[in-house]
């Protein structure tokens, strides 16, 4: 549904995209992730038209942005960081406005601004000004503006950026239920957004991608091993569960009273659960808890991000020498 080829956006000689490469496919909800200054909001405005790239294609329901930038905007919708509201427009109006610019025929237009407004929980804000609202409803009602036309496309820039625990959270639902009648793309640097809310995830640093893959395969592949979590009761069980074949370390995570908690590692690829399972009960011990424990998403991306910038200093360093 959404195709980035080697996407290169310059800024004079300063370079803000470089070479970046990705795929959405249908329904599905992507996370594009980074530090503030990766890149993210060029490569957003770039996708959406809203600026030209460098170098590279971009091709959103089969339509390319540069080639053919009405049908291709026609087929989505965006949300940029900082909602597109007229102050001095109640809600309503202001939606029937966008409606009306974005081809929405006379007699739908009533109808799709009041199921935006049922969407995106606006209807009571319906007849306050725009100029009014709080930032969570902000936020939602530039939301609204991006579903009016129905688009096969969302590309969402830090949608959740300022609001308060309980509009984020409301805001992540909202997604959510979006994913599967639309394709999105969602920009943030916050971590919980992507681990809650996407599918998949690339991770860009520096305006590169250096990673892309679901968040349970980024951490399954960068740990290098499987990592077992085993609470057990009544013993020390550290020697028995370090003497199982394939345990290649053992560690004391954590206590709780007469119960402790230890990471136990083995070769990735190695399923070894059975076998802690029937070690531990064939001791008269009691197994409390057992379950795969993975990196954290904030693991992965300082790691990818820390990894890609050793790389880069690397051929400075040698050249300064």
């Amino acid at each position: 549904m959404i195709e980035v080829q080697h996407l290169t956006k310059r800024y004079g000689r300063i370079t803000a995209v470089n070479d970046v490469s990705f795929r959405v496919e249908r329904g599905e909800i992507l996370g594009f992730l980074g530090p503030n200054g990766a890149g993210k909001t060029t490569t957003m405005r770039v996708i959406t038209g809203y600026m030209p790239a460098t170098e590279g294609r971009v091709v959103v329901a089969g339509f390319d942005v540069f080639d053919q930038p009405i049908e291709a905007k026609r087929r989505m919708g965006y949300l940029p960081e900082t909602p597109p509201l007229y102050p001095d427009m109640t809600v309503r109006e202001y939606l029937t406005f966008v409606a009306r610019i974005k081809g929405v025929a006379a007699r739908e237009r009533k109808t799709r601004v009041e199921r935006a407004m049922a969407r995106t929980r606006v209807a009571d804000m319906k007849d306050r000004h725009c100029g009014k609202l709080s930032k969570g409803y902000r936020q939602r009602v530039g939301l609204a503006q991006a579903l009016i036309h129905n688009p096969d496309v969302l590309v969402l820039d830090e949608p959740t950026a300022g609001l308060d625990p309980k509009q984020i959270i409301e805001t992540r639902q909202l997604i959510h239920e979006l994913a599967g009648d639309h394709t999105i793309i969602l920009s943030t640097h916050i971590l919980p957004e992507v681990a809650q809310t996407c599918q998949r995830v690339v991770i860009i640093n520096k305006g590169r991608v250096v990673a892309v893959d679901t968040p349970a395969n980024l951490t399954r592949q960068l740990s290098g091993a499987e990592t077992m979590y085993v609470l057990v009761d009544g013993g020390d069980a550290a020697g028995l569960l370090q003497g199982i074949a394939g345990v290649t370390r053992v560690a004391v995570a954590d206590q709780h009273g007469s119960a402790v908690g230890y990471e136990v590692e083995s070769a990735r690829g190695e399923d070894l659960r059975r076998d802690l399972a029937r070690a531990v009960v064939s001791q008269g011990l009691g197994l409390l808890e057992l379950r795969p424990q993975r990196m954290s998403l904030e693991a992965v991306f300082l790691q990818v991000t820390t990894e890609e910038d050793a790389g880069k200093m690397e051929p400075a360093e040698e050249a300064t020498a």
